[in-house]
């Protein structure tokens, strides 16, 4: 395969996990970045499923805000962390990670930007997991206002350097770039 960056995204329960997780599926060392916070009943049942979906064969780290150190970590650490090093790694997803960012009361732009930063020149392929949040209305609330726009921003952002862009709907992957 020829890219290194892929996102994919779409809207809620469309099966974008279960896409990014074919895509990693040819390579044999992976790392799967859980972004979930286990806050409560609800979120460690989802969890949970989500590792009875991906099955062995993955190195499991967690990064509910510290998703820039932990791919500059995974770089600077790959042998260690993968045995050989890692060849590609599941991000899942930015859509969490901005709410555990907003909720933590973090500086969404800096933290974006570094998220960026740290992206460019990793020695793995990376698949990047986000909801897609600009085909809803406009939400009520200031605060779902601000989340929304954060995370359209953010979208735009690794759109822009993903070599690949896909949007999964009901299931279904639809190349959006190249």
């Amino acid at each position: 395969m020829s890219w290194q960056k892929t996102l994919v995204i779409g809207g809620a329960r469309s099966g974008k996990t279960a896409h990014a997780l074919s895509l990693c599926e040819p390579f044999s060392k992976r790392v799967y970045v859980a972004t979930a916070h286990a806050g409560d009943e609800e979120m460690i049942s989802r969890i949970s499923k989500h590792q009875k979906e991906r099955g062995a064969g993955w190195l499991t780290v967690e990064a509910p805000l510290e998703l820039p150190e932990v791919l500059v970590k995974l770089h600077g650490e790959n042998e260690s962390l993968a045995g050989s090093g890692s060849e590609v790694v599941l991000v899942d997803c930015l859509t969490l990670w901005l709410s555990n960012l907003m909720l933590a009361e973090r500086d969404v732009s800096q933290m974006s930007d570094a998220l960026v930063e740290a992206l460019y020149g990793l020695p793995f392929k990376v698949v990047m997991v986000s909801n897609e949040v600009g085909q809803g209305i406009v939400p009520e609330h200031a605060l779902g206002r601000a989340f929304r726009d954060a995370q359209g921003l953010l979208n735009q952002q690794i759109a822009k350097l993903s070599d690949v862009v896909e949007l999964v709907v009901a299931g279904l992957p639809m190349r959006l770039k190249p």
